[in-house]
Parts: structure tokens; C-alpha cells; sequence
């Protein structure tokens, strides 16, 4: 009777544990669900479950800083200790504490007897604290992975000399495993909140940004109104209490807009005074000063009028023209808090607005008298912005059926009538791969693709690399043009060269084909001679092809080509003779051909 009842009694034990541990996951991954901006909450439930499901009486977890030196606490559960009472709650990443130790050595830490280690034999006063004042004696320290680099570990002890089980050890890792997914799930929801705030500044300062260039080019006249919007915007957009344009009137910064509830009660700013704006001003360059107060001695005039008119920080950005400031703007807060980088970056876009909108109406007020001249100017501005969108349609519509290269040559001539329908010189290249109607029959359909799409990868490259002007791909099949529409001093040896680093390639895909089973391979044929070129098509279906015997007889060479071959016409042959090895394989009949045609076989 007892040799069957301690196996299941064992057996409930082991029962009891995988339901603990089942429910114990479902809740920390309902935590981690509700609490995506927050890893607080899961690593408590974490911890919670930990201790209470390895019978520890106290469980903590602690990450690595920014700089990667030190661990810090983040959360703990149970019975705390006195060193956290205390407020010691970070550690060296050098130290000898366990913890440490699991995250410098990326493993599990599983120290069975404090008393019975090196560090406590030897002295070691975090080891001995630990024992004879926080009274731990078996302790797990279990390293927070991600993506083989420690983050920082969770770390559970027990009071009484009783080492963890290996389902203590697994269950621990599981849930090192849940803080991490949650600790990402934190950082990437920040990090979206961080980039959808950058998106909505950048939205906002550039509607900001069009509108005051809308009023620019509506107040010609006028800059008051212009200066008056800038120092609005810029107020509400840099988050600042008030905004203050001044512009330079001889020796001095004379008052041109505020808005904002920071008086501004001064006659002016002496540009050679003692004060952030002027600073700015005769540097060139933004003054940027957390809080005024603490930097008495360097500014003391902005100090003084901070004093009397009760703002803090400030921001002045010079207002430039071809290289000299004709004045500044200058933000403050009536608290000690500093402008952010972004910040700084949309006052200076402001000034630079300030300085269009003065630049605008002193042009405007020089040019009365030159009205219609500024129409005729304004008129060849929209005139050359219409023609650049007109060449960038042009070069749109052309890439879509010509080479870049081909595109960029009839976009830098200007003429599109090279394209035009006309007769040509022009060496025509077919290619095809050999056995592949019966492999698309009984290959699978993924299959097909996929050889398809290596074929046409390997042999665009090609086609780039040889500067063919022009090439139709339809299923397995390519034609290639030479020497139109851009012109190449020897066409058909052109299309040769290109047609032996095709076979060469193929021949590699073919094996690698064929140890895959499926038996393919590759021929080529090359014509000379004149054909119709030029472009066909309707409004957004346009080729650019051609017509005649070359390119009837090229087509049919390649089909008489055998795996491996390129077979030259007779023109072809005649033009290349001198420059490769070939072969004549006498008279044939082919289709659509009148006559029979004798055909060459390159064979080096």
C-alpha cells in the first residue's frame, strides 16, 4: 500500500506545481497586456508569483543603468531587507554580490550555502552582511536576457539552507523571460508615444510655418503684422511665457513685436550691454541660459530686468542676414526650465522667417517701380517649376519602359523625338531557358516563381551591366536592343559579351537547378541588321520596341538554339568574325524566314 502512494503523492506535488505555474503565467501575461506603458505592475506580479510559488520569502528585481556600470533596484516583494530600508538600492556590475555576478557572467547564479563560498570564508563584507545581518543562506540570482546580452536579473533566497530544484530554477527563467517582454513592451510604446509627439511638433510648426508664409506674401508692405504673427507662433510653439522680436537701430535692439505676459519695459537693448540678447546678436549664434539667476555675473543686465519682471529662463536667436544679425528673438519662462534641442531648432527657423518677412517688404518698397519686372519674374519662376515638374513626369513615364540610363540620356538631350517611331542599325539579342514549358508543367507553382525570379534578377543585372538600351521580358523570354536609342560603336559585339556572361551565369543557376531536380537550360540568338524602332502604345501603356527581319530572325535563332548555344545570323557573324571563334552550322530552314539562313555557333 505505501509503494503506491508516495508516487502519487509525489505525483499531486509535481500536479499542484505545473497548475500554479500555468495560472501563474496566465495572470503575469494579463498584466503585461493591460500594462504595455508600464513594466511596474508586471514585474510585481511577477516577483509575487515567484516567491510565493519557490517558497522564498522575499523576491527582487533589478536592471542595468543607461550606462550599463550598475544594477538598480526596480521592484521587490516579501519581507524586505535592511540594506533597502536604508536606501542602498543600486550596485557595481563589478561588486561580488550575486546578482551582479549573474548579469557580468550572463548565467544563473544557484548558491546553495552563502556560509560555504569563498567570499564569506574570506570575508567578504557584502557576502558576510548578507548572512549575518539580512540572514539569507540559499540564493538565486536568474540573468534578464535579451538577445544574448543580461538586462539586469531577478533574484529570490531563502533563509534555511535548502538549494532550489530545478523547477524552481526553469519557473524563474520563465518569468526572467515575461519582465523582458515587458520591459520591450515599455520601451517600444515609449518609443512610438516619443515619435508620434515628434510627428505632431513637426506637424504643428510646419502648419505654423506655412501660415506665416502665407501672411508673408500677403503683407508686402507691412512687416509689423508679419513680426507680431512670428512672435506668437513662435511663443505657443517653443512653449515659452513670452516672445520678444527686436531689430537693430544703430547701437541699439529697439522693441518690433511681444506677445506674451512678461513685460517688456525698457526703451531698448544696448547691443554692447551685458545681456543674453545682445550676446547673441554680436556672436551671431543662439544665447541659451537655463535659469538667468545663476549666471548673474555674466549677464547681469538681462539679471536685473529677470529680477524686476520675474522670468527665469531664456532663449535668444539671432535674426541673420548674409552673415550679420539686424536683430534677435528671444523667448523666456518664468520658471528655471530649459528650452529642448527641438526647440531651439524652431526658434531659429522663426528668426529665419523674421528675416524673409523684413527681407520682403524692403525689396518690395525698393521695387515699386519695377511691378511688372517682379511679374515677369514671378512668371519664369512658375514657368521653370512647371517645366521641372513636366521633366520629372517626362523622366517617370520614360523609366518605366527604358533603361535609366536610356532615360537620363533623352531627359539631359531634351528631345523626346529620338524615340520617336524610325529605321535603325541594331543588334537584337533573344534568350530563353531551355526544357521550360515542361518544367512549369510539372513543377509546383512556388517553384515556378521562384526560378523565374532568379532568372530575371541575374539577368537584369547582366542587362544593366552591359548598357543595353532597351529590354522586354514576357515569361522565360528576353529581348535585348542594341545601338538604339543609344548608340554603340560595335552593336553585335555588344550583345555578344553580354550573351557570354549570360550563359556563364546560367550555367551556374542550371546546376544548382538540377541538383534540385529540375532539368533546364539556356540558348541564344543575336541578329545585325536595320528594324523599325521607336515607341507604341497609348496614354500609360507605352513600349518602346522593335519591328522587322532582325528582330523576326533573332528570335528565331533562339529558338533554334540548343542548351548552351548562341547562334549568330549571318550579319552578326560577319561583324564579330575577327574578335570571337565561330562556327558555321551550314543552311536552315526557319519559320518565318523566306529563305533558308546559314547560322554561326559561337564556341569561345
Amino acid at each position: 500500500m505505501t509503494s503506491h502512494s508516495e508516487p502519487q503523492i509525489g505525483g499531486d506535488i509535481a500536479l499542484r506545481f505545473a497548475l500554479a505555474r500555468e495560472s501563474a503565467t496566465r495572470e503575469i501575461l494579463h498584466v503585461i497586456s493591460r500594462s504595455r506603458d508600464d513594466e511596474k505592475p508586471v514585474f510585481d506580479a511577477i516577483l509575487e508569483n515567484a516567491a510565493r510559488l519557490c517558497d522564498a520569502p522575499m523576491a527582487s528585481l533589478n536592471l542595468l543603468d543607461e550606462q550599463g556600470t550598475r544594477l538598480v533596484l526596480r521592484a521587490h516583494w516579501g519581507t524586505p531587507l535592511d540594506h533597502f530600508e536604508a536606501g542602498v538600492t543600486e550596485w557595481s556590475l563589478d561588486g561580488s554580490s550575486a546578482p551582479s555576478q549573474a548579469v557580468r557572467e550572463r548565467r544563473i547564479v544557484h548558491i546553495e550555502d552563502f556560509v560555504e563560498t569563498d567570499a564569506y570564508k574570506s570575508g567578504d563584507p557584502v557576502r558576510v552582511n548578507a548572512v549575518e545581518k539580512e540572514g539569507i543562506r540559499t540564493f538565486l540570482a536568474v540573468p534578464l536576457m535579451r538577445n544574448g546580452e543580461a538586462v539586469g536579473c531577478i533574484a529570490l533566497f531563502r533563509r534555511e539552507v535548502s538549494p532550489f530544484d530545478d523547477r524552481h530554477v526553469d519557473l524563474v527563467e520563465t518569468f526572467a523571460a515575461q519582465a523582458v517582454i515587458a520591459i520591450d513592451n515599455a520601451r517600444l510604446l515609449d518609443e512610438l508615444q516619443t515619435r508620434q509627439r515628434e510627428l505632431s511638433d513637426s506637424l504643428e510648426h510646419q502648419t505654423a510655418t506655412s501660415e506665416i508664409l502665407l501672411l508673408i506674401a500677403s503683407s508686402r508692405t507691412e512687416i509689423e503684422p508679419v513680426l507680431q504673427t512670428v512672435a506668437e507662433t513662435a511663443c505657443r510653439i517653443c512653449d515659452a511665457y513670452d516672445a520678444v522680436i527686436t531689430l537693430r537701430d544703430g547701437d541699439w535692439l529697439q522693441l518690433a513685436a511681444h506677445f506674451g505676459p512678461i513685460p517688456f519695459d525698457v526703451e531698448g537693448i544696448p547691443i554692447g550691454g551685458k545681456h543674453t540678447t545682445s550676446r547673441a546678436v554680436l556672436e551671431g549664434r543662439p544665447v541659451h541660459v537655463d535659469d538667468i539667476l545663476t549666471v548673474v555675473d555674466e549677464y547681469p543686465d538681462a539679471a536685473r530686468l529677470a529680477e524686476r519682471t520675474g522670468w527665469r529662463s531664456v532663449l535668444a536667436v539671432p535674426l541673420m542676414r548674409d552673415g550679420l544679425a539686424i536683430g534677435a528673438i528671444g523667448m523666456r519662462r518664468v520658471e528655471p526650465r530649459a528650452f529642448t534641442q527641438k526647440q531651439i531648432q524652431f526658434a531659429q527657423t522663426f528668426a529665419d522667417q523674421a528675416v524673409i518677412a523684413i527681407e520682403n517688404v524692403r525689396l518690395f518698397n525698393e521695387l515699386q517701380t519695377r511691378t511688372e519686372e517682379l511679374r515677369e519674374l514671378n512668371a519664369e519662376l512658375e514657368s521653370r517649376v512647371e517645366a521641372q515638374v513636366d521633366e520629372l513626369e517626362r523622366l517617370g513615364r520614360l523609366r518605366r519602359f527604358l533603361s535609366p540610363q536610356v532615360a537620363d540620356a533623352v531627359m539631359s538631350s531634351g528631345d523626346e523625338k529620338l524615340l520617336g517611331s524610325h529605321r535603325a542599325l541594331i543588334a537584337v539579342l533573344f534568350c530563353d531557358i531551355r526544357g521550360f514549358t515542361a518544367f512549369c508543367e510539372m513543377a509546383e507553382p512556388e517553384e515556378t516563381i521562384e526560378v523565374l525570379q532568379t532568372y530575371h534578377e541575374e539577368m537584369g543585372k547582366l542587362i544593366n551591366d552591359h548598357g543595353a538600351g532597351v529590354d522586354h521580358r514576357s515569361g522565360d523570354g528576353i529581348m535585348v536592343i542594341f545601338n538604339d536609342p543609344l548608340p554603340c560603336d560595335d552593336p553585335a559585339a555588344d550583345a555578344l559579351r553580354m550573351a557570354l556572361a549570360m550563359r556563364e551565369r546560367m550555367s551556374s543557376l542550371c546546376d544548382g537547378w538540377r541538383r534540385l531536380g529540375h532539368k533546364l537550360g539556356f540558348g541564344v540568338g543575336i541578329s545585325l541588321g536595320y528594324a523599325t524602332v521607336g515607341i507604341v502604345g497609348s496614354e500609360g501603356r507605352y513600349d518602346y520596341t522593335a519591328s522587322g527581319t532582325a528582330v523576326n530572325l533573332a528570335a528565331r535563332l533562339c529558338d533554334e538554339a540548343a542548351n548552351g548555344e548562341i547562334l549568330l545570323s549571318p550579319r552578326a557573324y560577319t561583324a564579330v568574325e575577327g574578335e570571337f571563334k565561330v562556327e558555321s552550322l551550314g543552311e536552315r530552314n526557319l519559320k518565318g524566314i523566306h529563305a533558308p539562313v546559314e547560322i554561326f555557333r559561337v564556341t569561345s
